[in-house]
Order: C-alpha cells, then sequence, then structure tokens
C-alpha cells in the first residue's frame, strides 16, 4: 500500500526528472544556451579542439546562422562590428592554440571599448592541460587582462551556469568581453541537463552602483551656478540606451556638448547643442574652450589622453561632474569635484529635473566664433578642396549629401578615420563604429560584415585607409561567400598616412618606413567576385560614389587622394588641448 512518503518522494522525483529537460553533449547544450540567450549569429573559424561543437553545429542551421570568417581575428572583430549595430551581445567560435591566440587583437579592442562579446573557444581534452599537447595553449593565462571575465570548462556540466554568467556579465554594467573555454572531453561528454536559465545576479557583482541622490543634488547645484557649463559625452550615452534622457538633458539645460569619437551619434550631428569633437583632431572650439569652461559635466567618457591632452594643463580653471557606471573611472585621470556613479539612464532623468533651464546664448556664441575660423582655415579648404589632389574631406562631404547622415560607417584606423570622424554626419545612434582605444588597424572590414548583420536594413560603408586595408583583406572572401552587402571604400593615399603626418611634423620630414605599396585593389576584389573600381579624379568621384552606394550587393570604391595631406586641427602629444594647431 503506497504511503503519504512514498507519494512526497514520488512527487519529487518525477519533479527532478521533469527538469532533466534535454540529453545531450556538451556541445549541444551549449547550442542550445545561445539560443535561449537570443543569439542568432555567430562568427567563427573551426579546428581540432572546437570540431565537437561544429559537428553539433551542423544540425542547428536552421537556428543559429554561422559565418565563416577567413581568419579569427576577422571574426572577433565582426562580432564586435555586430554587437556595436545591434545592440546584442556579439559571439565568435575560435580553436585551441593559434586560433585563440588570434583573437587575443579583438578581445582587447573590445575590452577598451566596453563591447559586449562571448568568445567560444576549443581546448585540448583535460587530461591533457600543462602537458604542451598539440595546439594548447593557456588561455586563460593569456586573455586574462584583456576580458572582462574568463573561464575554462572541464565538465559539460558546468556549461549552461558558466554561459548565462558569460552573457550577463558580457551585458550588464560596463560591458565587456568574456572568454570561455571548453575543453574537448567536456564538449563529447553526454549528460542529461536541466532547463536554461539565464543568469540575472551574481553574489559579489555589481553590475551598477548605487545611485546616490546627494552626489546628483551637488551637481545640479554646481550646474546652476555656472556662468559656462560644457558637456562632454562619451560611449556610455550610447551603451546606456540613454541618447533620449541625454537629449532631454541638454535640451533643458541648453548646455554646449562635445563628444568623444565612441560617443558620436548618441545625439544627431546636426543637434544645436552638438559643439563637434573632442580630442587631438576634434573641433576648434571644444578643445579650447575646454580651459575656459568653469563647469565641465562628463557623461560616460573616460578622459582618455587623447581627449584631455596635458593632465596637468587640463581644465584646471573648472569644476568637474562625473558621470559613470564605473566607479574605476571616477577620478582615475581627472579629479572630479562631484561623481556620480550609476547607469546614465537613471541618473540623467534625476539631473535633469533639478536643472534649471537655460540658453547660456554668450557661451555657445563664442562656440560658434571659434567654428567659424575652423571653417575658414580648415573645413572649407578640405570639404571644398581648389587643388587638383582628392581629398578625404570632400570624399566624405559627399557620401553626406548622398546619404543624408543615413549610413552606418565604419572606419578603419588612421588619417581616414580621423576625417570620417571629423566630417560624416549622422541621424542615428549606433551609427559610428570604429576602434578606438586600442586604435586597432585592420578592423574595418571585418568590423562592416558584422555591422551589417547587426543591422541588415542599413547602409554600411566601410572607410579603410591602403595600409589598415592590406592587414585583414582576407574578409573579401567571407564578403564572397555569404553575400554581405558592404560597401567598402578605400581612401589610397600611398602612406601610412597617420604616422607620416607625425614624421613630417615632428621629425623633419624623415618618412622612416611608412611609403606603402599597395596592390591592385580593383583587381583584388574582381577575384572575389566583388565589382569595383578606381577613382583619382575629382569629376569621376561623385558618380563613383553614387554608384557604390546604390549598387544592389558588395562593392569596392578606391579613391586616390593626397599624398602628404595632413589631419587639422591637431593637439600635439604633449601639449595641453588650448594649444591645438590649425595647421
Amino acid at each position: 500500500m503506497e504511503t503519504a512518503q512514498d507519494t512526497i518522494q514520488q512527487t519529487e522525483a518525477q519533479a527532478e526528472t521533469s527538469k532533466k529537460l534535454f540529453k545531450g553533449t556538451g556541445s549541444q547544450v551549449l547550442l542550445n544556451g545561445l539560443i535561449e540567450e537570443g543569439v542568432t549569429t555567430i562568427f567563427g573559424y573551426p579546428g581540432g579542439a572546437i570540431m565537437p561543437i561544429y559537428d553539433a553545429l551542423y544540425d542547428y542551421a536552421d537556428k543559429l546562422e554561422h559565418i565563416l570568417v577567413r581568419h579569427e581575428q576577422g571574426g572577433i572583430h565582426a562580432a564586435q562590428g555586430f554587437a556595436r549595430t545591434s545592440g546584442k551581445v556579439g559571439v565568435c567560435f575560435a580553436t585551441s592554440g593559434p586560433g585563440a591566440t588570434n583573437l587575443v587583437t579583438g578581445l582587447a579592442d573590445a575590452q577598451i571599448d566596453s563591447t559586449p562579446l562571448v568568445v567560444i573557444t576549443g581546448q585540448v581534452f583535460a587530461h591533457l592541460l600543462g602537458t604542451d599537447a598539440f595546439q594548447e595553449t593557456d588561455v586563460i593565462n593569456i586573455t586574462t587582462p584583456v576580458t572582462k571575465w574568463n573561464y575554462q570548462v572541464t565538465d559539460a556540466n558546468e556549461i549552461q551556469e558558466v554561459l548565462a554568467k558569460a552573457f550577463y556579465i558580457a551585458k550588464s554594467g560596463r560591458p565587456g568581453p568574456v572568454l570561455i573555454d571548453i575543453t574537448k572531453n567536456a564538449q563529447i561528454q553526454v549528460e542529461e541537463f536541466p532547463e536554461y536559465i539565464k543568469c540575472n545576479h551574481i553574489r559579489s557583482y555589481r553590475p551598477k552602483p548605487k545611485v546616490r541622490v546627494e552626489y546628483i543634488e551637488q551637481a545640479a547645484e554646481l550646474i546652476n551656478a555656472a556662468k559656462k557649463p560644457f558637456v562632454l559625452f562619451g560611449q556610455g550615452v550610447i551603451l546606456g540606451s540613454a541618447e533620449q534622457e541625454f537629449k532631454a538633458f541638454i535640451d533643458k539645460s541648453g548646455i554646449p556638448a562635445a563628444w568623444t569619437i565612441m560617443g558620436e551619434g548618441a545625439i544627431p550631428t546636426s543637434h544645436p547643442l552638438n559643439v563637434g569633437m573632442l580630442g587631438m583632431h576634434g573641433n576648434y572650439g571644444p578643445n579650447v574652450l575646454t580651459n575656459e569652461a568653469d563647469v565641465i559635466i562628463a557623461i560616460g567618457m573616460r578622459f582618455d589622453d587623447r581627449v584631455t591632452g596635458r593632465l596637468d594643463k587640463y581644465a584646471k580653471q573648472a569644476k568637474i561632474v562625473h558621470l559613470d557606471i564605473d566607479p574605476a573611472e571616477i577620478d582615475k585621470n581627472v579629479k572630479a569635484d562631484v561623481g556620480v556613479w550609476g547607469d546614465c539612464k537613471e541618473t540623467l532623468p534625476l539631473l535633469t529635473n533639478l536643472v534649471n533651464e537655460n540658453k547660456y546664448e554668450d557661451w555657445l556664441a563664442v562656440f560658434k566664433d571659434y567654428n567659424q575660423q575652423e571653417i575658414d582655415q580648415v573645413i572649407t579648404p578640405e570639404l571644398y578642396p581648389e587643388g587638383e589632389e582628392i581629398t578625404m574631406g570632400e570624399v566624405l562631404r559627399n557620401i553626406n549629401e548622398i546619404c543624408g547622415g543615413e549610413a552606418i560607417i565604419v572606419t578603419d584606423v588612421g588619417q581616414h578615420q580621423m576625417v570620417a570622424c571629423r566630417y560624416a554626419k549622422f541621424n542615428n545612434t549606433r551609427s559610428n563604429i570604429t576602434s578606438g582605444g586600442l586604435g586597432t588597424m585592420g578592423f574595418g572590414l571585418p568590423a562592416a560584415i558584422g555591422a551589417k548583420y547587426g543591422a541588415p536594413d542599413k547602409t554600411v560603408i566601410a572607410i579603410i585607409g591602403d595600409g589598415g586595408f592590406q592587414m585583414t583583406p582576407q574578409e573579401l572572401g567571407t564578403i564572397m561567400q555569404f553575400g554581405a552587402e558592404v560597401k567598402i571604400l578605400i581612401l589610397n593615399n600611398r602612406f601610412l598616412g597617420m604616422v607620416r603626418q607625425w614624421q613630417q611634423l615632428f621629425n623633419d620630414k624623415r618618412y622612416s618606413f611608412v611609403n606603402i605599396t599597395s596592390p591592385d585593389f580593383v583587381a583584388l576584389a574582381k577575384a572575389y567576385y566583388i565589382e569595383a573600381q578606381m577613382v583619382n579624379e575629382r569629376e569621376n568621384l561623385r558618380t563613383a560614389l553614387e554608384t557604390m552606394i546604390n549598387h544592389k550587393g558588395s562593392y569596392l570604391l578606391e579613391v586616390m587622394v593626397g599624398r602628404e595631406n595632413n589631419v587639422f586641427p591637431m593637439v600635439p602629444q604633449g601639449m595641453s588641448v588650448s594649444e591645438i594647431r590649425l595647421k
């Protein structure tokens, strides 16, 4: 006869059994977890140590699209581009050994630019760890400095919990890259796995610091008393999805606002209070007037050295209000009078409620005066050149006129990057994709591929120099195979232009190994079945750009620009921002 205790035990057994919803391999449970996290696109490259995961992936083709890149660095840059345009976590696969070490540059780039990634690497069997087995490297210790978190899985029973934590850590608080290294035995291990549960809390991990109202009140008091307040905004506004809250703040306060290159696009370029770009090649007024403002409100930016110039001469006259989700950034480079911890999506509305409605018309007029000087001496000659040589600026002017600020522009690193950031027009957030903190040449082409997958309905233009393009040209093969519609614009000055500019200005034109020879880029593109052309005369430029942008499918356009044109304004290294040069 069945007793009550028997019934309880049977019910508990049934409940436990009901949790065991899936029997399969570690590889299968990993892929199921990715689907549960909403992943649809993976960028990767197979190899021996990750082969079981790829074998399982064969049966998931209807749910997970895998893009076979041509190099692991291309894979992680593509995942970065995807994350930056979509606002989702980018996912990348690679094998052990060289596959994993080829990811390090992308991890470092994602770490410093706060890009959420979950990277999965295969690893040798657990019993071979530490034996120098074929394609074994200690990927955990190698990547610890360039990841937000990493973990090595040696037992399939760990996979679900570790994967859930990885996604939570990657996207919460200040985002960043996470790496999971999975040994081969864990990939093939067969177990019964419970239902996948997303992570929303980790003990001792506080992604969002507690908002302290008293600091917001102190910040508002400083702002309301200011005569010359100035807002500096960075990517934190975009990462916090706080674009509307930020716009409401500056609209009410009337304070002029300038952006770091990672913050560009948080408000439209055309906004009347958007006074331009900060930093070494930023706009004249924002740099000079940083050292005249009486209150500086820094929002979601980290006072990078390219923004501050000499720290001992940076904004010494100003009270500093610093809003950031990462407490480690406050007081790190520039001492804050008021540090406001927290997600700016939460802190900005509280601050907006307390600031006075204002206009600062006289202060804005000073910015306009400096802007006019820059227009006369720098911008007009760059956008409307009178010489025979095509300038990078006039290429950007034509793109603006054709696309109307609606395109996503992905840049590589160099002079073209600074020109694009200075002159490109953006109506929408998540439209300026560039390698900011690390300055990674070779980023542009693979990141543009990922950007297109992250924003398939947008026109994606990759603006790349002739030097940077030659670092990752193999990703043309990815475009060829998968049909990513990327418009590739190579601005070819036949130099490593940014280094050449420095050598010209500060090393007496001692051009040491910056004169770079390039292949026939048009022929190279056509070898990958990508339509292409080259332009070296101004009269053909506009038509060629229109052809590129309107072409159905990917397209490569090479534009021959002036060999020794320089990017100005410029804050020379070791100088203060107020010592910026117009020429």
